[in-house]
C-alpha cells in the first residue's frame, strides 16, 4: 500500500518519502528541510564560508594545542605525539569528507543526528543523538576546566572554592554563564567574537612556533618513539582495548603508546564536525559548508604538527611528564617565562572560542531531536533573535554543573569515543544515501565511494580500539540508558509516530 505524507510525497519502503512505521523509520529529504521552515522553530540564516571556517579553527586551535600537547608527549607517546597528530588528522580528512557531502546535501541542524534519520532511520537516529549530547556536552565541560585553569594563572588566584571538603570550579561556572548569554543574543555576533579572539589566538600559537625554533635540540628527538613502560601501572581496565585484547598490557610510549595517542588528541580535532550542525544557518550550505568543514581542518594540522615539534624539541619528553603540563611548561623549563605569560593569555582566548563552538554544537543536536519530538517539543522554541534560547540554557546549565563538580580525567576520552562512533556512522551513511537518493543535489561529493568512506570507518573503529577499557564500560552504559529513554518516551512523542497514526 502506498500512503502520502503531509507534503504529498509517496513513503513506500524507504523511497523519497522514507519509511514511516517501525524502529526504522526514516525522514525523507524533503521532509527535514521542510521542517527547517516552520516560524515558531526557525533559525535565522546569517553564516558564510568564512564564518564556518573561523568555528572551526576557533574551537580546534586551543582545545588541542593548550590542553593535550604536552601531557600526551609526556606520558603517553613521546616526541611521536606529532605523528600521533598526523593518524588522528588522516582519520579526520576521511570522516571530514564524509560530512562535508551529507552537509551539503541535508543543509538541517543536527549534523550526525539528522544524517542518521535519512539514512538508518529512527532508532538509529536517537543513538547517534544520545551520543552526540554526550560528547558535546563533555567536551564543553572540558574545556570550561581547561579555560579555568589558565583563568588562575593569569590573575593569580585559584578558580576553584572548597565547601566541606566540596570543590566548586566557580571560573568553569562563569564561562558557562556567559557563552549562553553571547549565544542567545545571535549566531552572527558569536562568529564575530569567535574571529576577533581566534585571530589573537592564532598569533599567539605562530609566536611559539618561530620562538620556539630557536630553542629546539634535535637530541631531544631521540628516541622519536621511545620503548614501552613495563611496569604494568596502565593495565586493567585503564589500558586501551586492543592492548587488553592483544595481551599487549601497557599503553604508554612504544608502538602501543602511539596508537594510545592517536586516540586520545583525536579529541584535538573536535570542532570540524561541530560545523555541519550549522548547516540550517547558512546563506549557501552547498558551498559554504564543506569549504568551512575541509578549510579548517586542513589550517589546524599544520598548526598542530608545526606546535609538537617544537614542544618536543625544546626540552626532553620526560619533562613534560605528569598531569600539570601545558604548552607553557616547555618554555618554562627554558627560562622564557615572557612566553610563559603570553601563551597563558593566548590560551584563555583559544578555550573560549572553542566553547563557544562546543557549546553552539550541543545547542543545535537538543535543538534538532526537540523538533523531531524525541525530546520534549518545548526545548525547540526560537526567540525573537532566531536562535534557540530554551537549548541553549540547558546546555549552559548542564555545562556548568559537570565543569564546576567533576574533575577533567574522568571527561576527555568519553568525548573521544562519541566522536568517533558518529564519524562511522556518518561514512557509512554517504555510501547508503548514494544508492537510495542518487537524484539528490550535492554541493559536494565525496571522491572514490565506497573506497573513502570503508577507510574512514576503519579508522575510527581503530582509534576506538585504542581508547581504554573503562572508557568503553561507560560507552555502554551510556548508550544502555540511552535505549531505555528511546523506549519509555522518545518513541511515543516523536513526530513520525504521530505522522504514523495520522496515516492510518
Amino acid at each position: 500500500m502506498v500512503v502520502q505524507d503531509k507534503g504529498g510525497e509517496q513513503n513506500k519502503g524507504g523511497g523519497v518519502g522514507g519509511r514511516s512505521t517501525g524502529l526504522f523509520r526514516t525522514k525523507s529529504i524533503e521532509q527535514l528541510i521542510r521542517d527547517t521552515e516552520k516560524p515558531d522553530t526557525k533559525l535565522r540564516k546569517e553564516l558564510t564560508a568564512g564564518d564556518l571556517t573561523v568555528l572551526g579553527v576557533a574551537l580546534i586551535v586551543g582545545v588541542g594545542i593548550f590542553t593535550l600537547t604536552a601531557t600526551t608527549a609526556g606520558n603517553i607517546a613521546g616526541p611521536a605525539v606529532s605523528l600521533a597528530f598526523v593518524l588522528a588528522a588522516i582519520t579526520c580528512l576521511l570522516a571530514a569528507l564524509c560530512y562535508a557531502e551529507f552537509a551539503s546535501t541535508v543543509p538541517v541542524a543536527g549534523s550526525a543526528y539528522t544524517f542518521s534519520y535519512a539514512t538508518f532511520g529512527e532508532l538509529v537516529a536517537w543513538i547517534i543523538g544520545w551520543d552526540l549530547m554526550l560528547e558535546l556536552a563533555l567536551g564543553a565541560s572540558v574545556v570550561a576546566k581547561a579555560w579555568s585553569l589558565y583563568l588562575g594563572e593569569v590573575i593569580g588566584l585559584d578558580a576553584r572554592i572548597t565547601i566541606d571538603s566540596f570543590q566548586v570550579d566557580w571560573g568553569a561556572i562563569l564561562i558557562a554563564a556567559i557563552i549562553a548569554v553571547l549565544l542567545i543574543r545571535g549566531t552572527k555576533l558569536s562568529s564575530r567574537v569567535a574571529l576577533v579572539i581566534t585571530t589573537i589566538k592564532i598569533s599567539v600559537v605562530v609566536v611559539v612556533v618561530v620562538v620556539g625554533a630557536f630553542y629546539i635540540i634535535p637530541a631531544n628527538y631521540s628516541p622519536f618513539i621511545p620503548p614501552p613502560v613495563e611496569d604494568g601501572s596502565a593495565a586493567g581496565v585503564s589500558e586501551s582495548l586492543f592492548s587488553f585484547l592483544t595481551g599487549a598490557g601497557n599503553s604508554q610510549f612504544g608502538w602501543y603508546g602511539l596508537l594510545a595517542a592517536a586516540g586520545l588528541v583525536f579529541f584535538a580535532f573536535l570542532g570540524f564536525d561541530v560545523v555541519a550542525t550549522t548547516a540550517e544557518e547558512a546563506k549557501n550550505p552547498q558551498k559554504a559548508l564543506p569549504r568551512g568543514i575541509l578549510g579548517s581542518l586542513a589550517i589546524v594540522t599544520v598548526l598542530y604538527v608545526a606546535v609538537t615539534l617544537v614542544v618536543t624539541g625544546m626540552v626532553s619528553y620526560r619533562e613534560l611528564a605528569g598531569d600539570t603540563s601545558t604548552l607553557a611548561t616547555a618554555f618554562d623549563i627554558r627560562g622564557i617565562t615572557w612566553m610563559k605569560y603570553l601563551i597563558s593569555y593566548g590560551a584563555l582566548a583559544g578555550l573560549t572560542t572553542g566553547l563557544i563552538v562546543i557549546f553552539f554544537g550541543g545547542s543545535r543536536i537538543i535543538f534538532a531531536m526537540s523538533r523531531d519530538g524525541l525530546l520534549p517539543r518545548w526545548l525547540a522554541a526560537t526567540g525573537k533573535r532566531g536562535t534557540p534560547v530554551r537549548t541553549t540554557v540547558l546546555v549552559g546549565v548542564v555545562m556548568a554543573v559537570l565543569a564546576g563538580v567533576f574533575p577533567i580525567g574522568t571527561l576527555e576520552e568519553m568525548v573521544n569515543i562519541g566522536t568517533l562512533f558518529a564519524f562511522t556512522l556518518v561514512s557509512i551513511g554517504v555510501v547508503i544515501l548514494r544508492r537510495t537518493r542518487p537524484d539528490l543535489p550535492r554541493g559536494f561529493r565525496v571522491p572514490l565511494v565506497p573506497l573513502v568512506p570503508v577507510l574512514a570507518v576503519v579508522a575510527c573503529l581503530w582509534l576506538m580500539l585504542n581508547l581504554s577499557v573503562e572508557t568503553w564500560i561507560r560507552f555502554v552504559v551510556w548508550l544502555a540508558l540511552g535505549m531505555v529513554i528511546y523506549f519509555t518516551y522518545s518513541r511515543r512523542h516523536s513526530v513520525m509516530e504521530g505522522r504514523s497514526r495520522d496515516e492510518a
